[in-house]
């Protein structure tokens, strides 16, 4: 196919060669819209082609996008075929179903006149069945007002007799707790009977004499009692003699009275080595060596051996030696103000009621130097610094892991 060019008629003189150079432009255009038919270039169209409702014959592929719309065409024309024959075969299985259908209809109207005849004699039959249903309930009513009146007789004849029973086990019982009563009586009568007779085998009463024999005559028993008259004392038998059951307490010293019972207590202070005490009252001299504490404890008082819960001295005039040790033979319960020395940190320290605290020395060094402050560097245990004071220490400190140091209101706490 190619475009029609434009021709210009040629005519003499100088534009004639313009016009033949023009007609040849026009023509050449025309070839460059040519589509070859063996395929040579130019051959791709680049406006819309126009049939001007004529057709396209003998076309044995049309691509479109590589796809041969005309094989896509053939197929769908074979399918639509498929289609139709399916249809009509449907059409004729429906045609016949109709047919069937319609003379079902003709066995259902005479199905449905057998079943109405049926529903009728089925009635008939109702109605009967409801007479016989209303003669049956009232036979059932007059059964059951003859089933209640036997068993409410029946149930008074059991009231009774449970009342009979009742009153039986009542009597019974009665009769079973007299006979306990009884023996019960008995038995505290010969418990009784049995009290007073070992009572009277341990005390035998008011006697004149030593008796040999208990009140049956048997033979005495260590632990026997009786009351002699003349003696106006209690006795107990020993096992083998009468003896006084209890000393007077004439002549004796009560603890109440702390000493202050004694006939004569400046010869007691003697009589115990006690003498210079007694005549000058010197107590701090105690070198007339007291016979008690010579024989008891040691040469003097001052050297005696002390209790282990006291503070032993070394001498008047020298000093007390308190409890020594590490720091993890601390008592397990201190009490309050107890004092000792702590062999781990070298110091003194006392138990204020919640925490050990070193007590004096201050700064320590070398012959009598007092310039160094020591402290640990981990904290082991829970401390409170106590409210409006401060503390410090020189680090590092650790603070081991469970362990709180609380800083209260209106302290400070400096690590240096």
């Amino acid at each position: 196919m190619a475009k029609k060019p434009v021709v210009t008629t040629l005519s003499s003189g100088f534009n004639s060669t313009e016009t033949l150079n023009s007609n040849f432009n026009n023509i050449a255009t025309a070839f460059e819209n040519t589509l070859s038919m063996d395929g040579s270039v130019p051959n791709a169209m680049t406006a819309d082609l126009d049939l001007n409702n004529n057709k396209i014959l003998n076309a044995s592929q049309i691509l479109v996008n590589g796809s041969d719309i005309v094989s896509s065409i053939a197929g769908d024309v074979s399918a639509a075929a498929a289609s139709a024959a399916a249809a009509l075969v449907s059409k004729n299985a429906a045609s016949a179903s109709e047919t069937s259908t319609a003379a079902d209809a003709a066995t259902v109207a005479g199905s449905v006149a057998g079943a109405t005849a049926s529903a009728a004699a089925a009635l008939v039959s109702q109605n009967a069945a409801a007479l016989s249903k209303t003669n049956a309930d009232t036979a059932e009513t007059a059964a059951t007002a003859s089933a209640a009146e036997a068993l409410a007789s029946k149930n008074t004849s059991v009231t009774s007799a449970a009342t009979s029973t009742s009153q039986a086990t009542d009597a019974t019982t009665s009769a079973t707790a007299a006979l306990a009563s009884k023996a019960a009586a008995e038995a505290a009568k010969d418990a009784a009977l049995a009290a007073f007779d070992n009572f009277d085998d341990k005390f035998l009463g008011e006697k004149s004499s030593d008796p040999t024999t208990d009140n049956d005559g048997d033979p005495l028993a260590a632990g026997m009692l009786y009351f002699n008259t003349v003696d106006n004392v209690m006795k107990v038998y020993s096992g083998s003699a009468w003896l006084a059951a209890y000393a007077s307490l004439g002549g004796a010293l009560l603890v109440a009275n702390n000493l202050s019972d004694l006939n004569n207590a400046v010869s007691a202070r003697s009589n115990l080595g006690l003498a210079t005490v007694a005549s000058t009252g010197a107590y701090a001299d105690l070198s007339g060596t007291p016979s008690v504490a010579t024989a008891a404890q040691g040469a003097k008082a001052d050297t005696a051996l002390q209790p282990a819960t006291g503070v032993a001295k070394t001498s008047s005039t020298g000093g007390a030696s308190i409890p020594s040790g590490t720091t993890a033979q601390r008592d397990g319960s201190p009490v309050t103000g107890s004092l000792r020395f702590n062999s781990t940190d070298t110091s003194f320290e006392g138990y204020n009621g919640s925490a050990w605290g070193s007590i004096g020395g201050g700064a320590s060094g070398g012959g009598s130097d007092a310039v160094f402050y020591e402290n640990d560097k981990a904290v082991t245990a829970n401390f409170t610094i106590t409210s409006d004071k401060n503390a410090m220490s020189t680090g590092p400190v650790t603070v081991n892991s469970g362990v709180t140091v609380t800083v209260s209101s209106g302290s400070r706490y400096v690590v240096i």
